[in-house]
């Protein structure tokens, strides 16, 4: 028995010094074992959305790896370029909306293609340029063209250095997010104000969320909901904005019928609307989110959302027609009344909806009205924040606009007025101002990038035609609607059609690129 005890101690001994063996599996798996992969940085892309993400992103420039999977050199340099791409990438970003850093696995077969355009020759193989120029392409000594080949690349502070370069900048490698001291705050700056359209875009994407997370659309909230929806197909300062509403609309008596909510369905309501809703995305499946450019706080609790819902509705108001003033009023009124989430908030712009007495009959006066609820809120909230201190430190509660910006919007006041109300202001100037800050200004980085079309839609919600018997709005048809209703429309029973079940509960292939 002494034998048979010592020879299974021998074994379990060499089992034991086997799995500890240099290059063993199990060594590597206890040492893997306690901690996890470190986060990526650098976006993936394939040859399915390669095109669509680079056109999108609201970043300057964009940095593109092509490299492959089974390469050794790749798997090193790896852990260089995320230290960059750290910098520049997703919602925590230190230097957000400059650069868009991706990365192409030439190994996997369907970028076979992909790579071959752009000539990999070898890994890793690093290109520079604007982001909507990479659809073309890059060849060797190809003449005019603006993607670049990356010399000079290999580490972390050699790339980081190599962009410094071609921007002007001075980015290190320990640079952290700070409490907002880098992000720029030059509210006068075109190029910064433009940039406030994809937080419009990313603050109409996370209304809607917050619509079917919460549950929020009821037998008393539904007609709201479809007067702001046509509302955001006439005017909303995005295309696929635009796009994507009127593709909700269209569809919405089938989505979210009057029926639903009768006494023999009362349990049916917003958990299949919810699966469904989120198969249309509002503004398109490739809206920049995290990255609230122009809204961007310098903490994390603070502007964001409510700055991105504040341009929406300022660009709105700049938008519309004389004619379709009233209209606009009492959409965004009942919008925020059904569906801000902040309680308190939503009761205060109710009130100040509330003492409005006569219907407005010129957009300027609805643009003026909005302006100056504006700021009775951030009067109201100067106060607040200052006594609790929870206002954000670098962006403040100010009245707006400030005299730097508009000069021209003050007559002369006295060293001591401070409030709103105190301010003799020019409102011809103020409201020359708005069309110009939340209108042109607004949407010209998206005209220079090709995404705006046409620019904006000029029909009056006047003729707008109801898409749904569930509200009355003004006689006849606005253009835009009476397109897309068309357009839309032929198109969901063609494809309803081809279908045994009358049900739509998937996105028709028209609209898979939006």
């Amino acid at each position: 028995m002494s034998h048979v005890y010592w020879i299974l101690i021998l074994n379990l001994w060499i089992l034991k010094a086997t799995s500890l063996q240099p290059g063993s599996r199990t060594v590597l798996r206890e040492i893997g074992s306690g901690g996890s992969d470190p986060k990526d940085y650098g976006v993936e892309l394939n040859a399915t959305n390669f095109d669509g993400v680079l056109k999108d992103t609201p970043a300057t420039y964009a940095i593109v790896e092509f490299f492959a999977h089974w390469c050794p050199a790749c798997r090193n340099y790896k852990p260089h370029y995320e230290k960059v791409a750290r910098l520049f990438n997703g919602p925590d970003a230190v230097h957000p909306g400059i650069i868009l850093m991706t990365r192409v696995d030439c190994a996997l077969k369907i970028n076979t293609g992909l790579c071959d355009k752009f000539s990999v020759s070898h890994y890793p193989m690093l290109f520079w340029g604007p982001p909507t120029k990479f659809s073309t392409g890059w060849k060797p000594n190809q003449e005019k063209s603006e993607i670049r080949e990356i010399d000079n690349w290999r580490t972390a502070e050699l790339l980081l250095n190599w962009i410094n370069k071609q921007i002007g900048s001075s980015y290190g490698l320990d640079d952290e997010k700070f409490e907002n001291e880098q992000l720029p705050s030059n509210k006068s700056d075109p190029g910064q104000t433009a940039q406030a359209i994809f937080d419009v875009e990313e603050a109409t994407a996370i209304a809607f969320d917050i619509i079917l997370e919460q549950k929020m659309i009821k037998s008393k909230t539904r007609a709201s909901l479809i007067k702001f929806l046509q509302l955001l197909v006439a005017h909303h300062p995005s295309q696929r904005c635009r796009k994507g509403s009127a593709e909700v609309l269209v569809n919405f008596d089938e989505f979210c019928p009057l029926d639903m909510w009768s006494s023999d369905k009362h349990d049916v309501p917003t958990s299949n609307l919810k699966e469904v809703l989120h198969d249309f995305q509002i503004c398109g499946k490739e809206v920049p989110r995290g990255y609230w450019m122009f809204c961007r706080g310098s903490r994390n609790e603070t502007r964001g959302f409510s700055c991105g819902l504040w341009v929406l509705m300022h660009s709105l108001s700049v938008r519309i027609e004389d004619g379709e003033s009233q209209f606009a009023f009492t959409s965004i009124c009942d919008f925020i009344h059904n569906f801000f989430i902040c309680e308190e908030c939503r009761q205060h712009f109710y009130e100040m909806c509330s003492r409005v007495t006569s219907p407005f009959k010129k957009s300027r006066d609805f643009a003026l009205w909005l302006w100056s609820a504006h700021n009775e809120v951030n009067e109201r909230l100067m106060k607040e924040e200052a006594s609790l201190k929870t206002g954000d430190p670098k962006f403040p509660k100010i009245i707006w606009p400030p005299k730097q910006l508009c000069p021209s919007c003050y007559h002369l006041v006295g060293p001591k007025d401070k409030g709103t109300n105190q301010i003799d202001w020019d409102q011809n100037e103020v409201f020359k101002f708005l069309m110009s800050y939340y209108g042109n200004t607004l949407i010209s980085l998206y005209k220079g990038k090709g995404v705006l079309a046409d620019g904006r839609t000029n029909a009056t919600l006047d003729d707008l035609v109801t898409s749904t018997n569930a509200v009355v709005v003004p006689i006849g048809a606005a253009f835009a609607i009476a397109i897309a209703s068309c357009m839309f429309g032929a198109l969901a029973c063609y494809w309803r059609s081809r279908q045994k079940s009358r049900k739509y509960y998937h996105q028709p292939y028209y609209l898979k690129n939006i």
